[in-house]
C-alpha cells in the first residue's frame, strides 16, 4: 500500500501514516526503511523548523509499481471472494 500512495506523489510521513490505514507507527517506519534501503523509495530531509522528512518513489519504485498495479487490480476485481475466504 505504502508504494501504491507514493505512486500518487510525494507524502510526508504523518501523510503516510494517515492514509496507510492499519499500520501501526513502528511497522510504517520498518517498512520505509526496509523500502530506502532496497531503492524503491527515497526520503528526503528538509532543513527548516520543523523539520520536513518527505518519501517518494525513485524511478526503481515506479518501475516495481508498475509491475505491482493488475496485481491491485485484480484484487479490487475480486475483493468480495477474497474477503469471504475463512
Amino acid at each position: 500500500m505504502i508504494l501504491f500512495w507514493l505512486g500518487e506523489g510525494p507524502l510526508r510521513f504523518g501523510e503516510l501514516r494517515r492514509t496507510v490505514v492499519g499500520i501501526s507507527e513502528r511497522m510504517l517506519i520498518l517498512h520505509l526503511r526496509e523500502l530506502e534501503a532496497s531503492g524503491l523509495v527515497h526520503r528526503e530531509v528538509r532543513h527548516q523548523v520543523p523539520p520536513k522528512v518527505e518519501y517518494s518513489l525513485t524511478e526503481f519504485g515506479h518501475s516495481l509499481l508498475a509491475a505491482l498495479t493488475p496485481l491491485g487490480q485484480w484484487g479490487e476485481d475480486n475483493r468480495e471472494r477474497l474477503e469471504a475466504l475463512p
